[in-house]
């Protein structure tokens, strides 16, 4: 069997292959498609189950994506609810507003507009401490995920509901969609040596699941005593077209996620975080552009195109990074632009793009050093680095790790909520 058709790993073969509209072809497919209603949790909570928190005293884990349709706060809607006792907020990586840049330490305090307490979950701790949990009955948890493992809201969810298992609070999933789709899974399930924040459960690069289904498999698999539901989004489907036809607004979950483009090819080009190339913060397209003062960008898009990858295309393109790798530099490489959403594959395009550079810069390509790989902690395996440096193939590469991939969708299967 060819690899790519083990890797579209379809738990709902009737369903479809979705991951991602092109900017290419953006206009046209909106205009073929009406659009979708989509009710995020939070409203399906104030309009049918508000009942649920009566008498208890609420906590919010929560960022700027928290809105329903109109973009009001989850905050905002919850202390005008009459019955609603909101006494603490938590926040995941780059703060309850969203403004801290990735990998930036947030602060406890109390928030600003609320003056609620507002505990960090990415600061001097990442876990929960009994003292934050006290005196908590309910946690409500309303974050907009990428669908990407190593994205860290995921990370965040799993150390809340290890924490309520031990205070007792219940966790209530405020749901949304899964901006990749929610049909295609890809890339090497995580290998316990590369655990970390970045990566805390044994689930693929792209794992197709909202944070809800998440945390269904976190409770069960992990054999959890938590109390936890899951109130789910109206109007999303498995292989609906993610969000260019919907009604919900895609705030940006952090600085560098200005979009659901952004989104779509996040779980392949962010390992390039892993090394001494830009994946393109700082600049107009986080994620989107690739380069280094040292790439010929015409060059690498032309060995991009011809490698044959299905549903992307790459352009050569020059930057100038506002900040972080290279700043002030010219940077010249390729924006990667999907072309065909149901067949587009980021994670074995990150490889093959990874690969490429490697290849034709072995003088100036570097890994990040560490005492644990942090390429490795992203792909959640050492065998794509190895692969890479041995001169392997991306096939080859990819072959790794189909065993314990479709073990995985036999695992996901159990858990999942959408059709």
């Amino acid at each position: 069997m060819r690899v790519l058709s083990v890797l579209m790993l379809l738990i709902n073969p009737a369903a479809g292959n979705a991951a991602y509209a092109p900017p290419a072809k953006l206009a046209p497919i909106v205009a073929r498609v009406a659009t979708k209603h989509i009710t995020p949790g939070i409203e399906v909570l104030l309009s049918d189950r508000l009942a649920l928190l009566s008498g208890k005293r609420v906590a919010l884990l929560t960022n700027q994506t928290g809105v329903d349709r109109k973009g009001v706060s989850s905050v905002d809607l919850l202390r005008a609810q009459q019955g609603v006792n909101l006494v603490a907020l938590f926040s995941p990586e780059h703060g309850v507003r969203g403004q801290a840049q990735a990998g930036e330490r947030v602060a406890s305090g109390i928030d600003a507009k609320t003056g609620l307490p507002a505990h960090s979950l990415y600061g001097e701790t990442k876990m929960p401490t009994p003292a934050m949990m006290a005196g908590i009955d309910v946690v409500l948890v309303d974050l907009q995920d990428v669908g990407t493992r190593f994205y860290t809201y995921s990370t965040t969810l799993l150390f809340m509901l290890r924490a309520a298992e031990k205070s007792g609070a219940e966790v209530i999933i405020l749901d949304r969609p899964n901006p990749q789709g929610g049909v295609l899974v890809e890339g090497p399930v995580l290998e316990p040596p590369f655990a970390s924040f970045v990566g805390s459960f044994a689930m693929p690069v792209r794992h197709g699941m909202t944070l809800g289904e998440l945390a269904k498999m976190f409770v069960s698999e992990e054999k959890l005593r938590t109390k936890l539901r899951v109130i789910p989004v109206r109007g999303w489907e498995r292989a609906m077209h993610p969000y260019f036809a919907w009604d919900l607004p895609w705030v940006p979950p952090s600085p560098n996620m200005p979009s659901p483009k952004t989104a779509a090819v996040y779980p392949g080009t962010a390992l390039f975080e892993g090394t001494n190339i830009s994946e393109g913060r700082g600049s107009e397209k986080p994620f989107e552009y690739v380069g280094a003062p040292f790439i010929d960008g015409a060059a690498l898009a032309e060995r991009m195109n011809a490698a044959g990858l299905p549903g992307v295309a790459f352009k050569p393109i020059s930057f100038t990074p506002t900040f972080s790798k290279f700043a002030g530099q010219t940077c010249r490489g390729v924006w990667v632009i999907p072309t065909d959403r149901k067949t587009f594959m980021p994670f074995r395009t990150g490889i093959a793009l990874v690969k490429a550079v490697h290849d034709l810069y072995p003088d100036q390509f570097r890994f990040r050093e560490g005492v644990l790989s942090f390429f490795d902690q992203l792909a959640g395996t050492d065998a794509v680095r190895k692969g890479i440096i041995a001169g392997q193939d991306v096939t080859t590469i990819e072959q790794q790790w189909q065993a314990r991939l479709a073990e995985f969708g036999k695992v996901r299967a159990r858990y999942l909520i959408y059709r």
